[in-house]
């Protein structure tokens, strides 16, 4: 038996998790970043009302990113693929494989988003609203790439299905 005392556990109820609006479509929930959680994960919810942009095609070179569809449908790009998951439907996307996520035309999607390990992601988050709000230069989304662990590219598969 270890004489090491076990950590706490974490919890974030819904009445103290900050909500964030990143653009006019698109809701996140900020549950627990990896300062919480001794850097074992990072999590959100996300909520993309039909027409929502979702996120670009992007990848990321230290964490796994997994999507849990909570409800709706969402087309997600996973390498040369695009998917689409229903509520129930889990993808774990690994490092260094692109992918870009959005609403199926026409539908919301509410998915719960972790990143494994944790990163310290919910700053990012944060940008991502002041920019929306014109509080910050979107410049500073690829400024942060870096940071953030978020290595933006094109896709012509993904512009494809947003052009319908």
């Amino acid at each position: 038996m270890s004489n090491t005392i076990p950590k706490p556990p974490v919890v974030v109820t819904a009445a103290e998790a900050a909500v964030l609006q990143d653009g006019p479509t698109s809701l996140i929930t900020l549950l627990a970043d990896a300062d919480q959680t001794g850097g074992a994960f990072t999590v959100n919810r996300s909520h993309l009302r039909a027409g929502s942009p979702g996120a670009p095609p992007h990848h990321h070179t230290r964490a796994t990113e997994s999507f849990f569809v909570l409800d709706g449908v969402l087309q997600v790009l996973a390498g040369e693929r695009i998917l689409t998951l229903r509520r129930g439907d889990l993808l774990v996307v690994p490092p260094r494989l692109p992918h870009a996520f959005a609403p199926a035309p026409g539908e919301e999607a509410d998915i719960l988003v972790t990143f494994t390990p944790g990163l310290a992601r919910f700053d990012y988050y944060r940008l991502l609203e002041r920019v929306y709000r014109g509080e910050a230069d979107p410049a500073e989304i690829a400024a942060s790439s870096e940071e953030f662990d978020n290595h933006y590219h094109d896709s012509p598969m993904w512009r494809a299905r947003a052009a319908g």
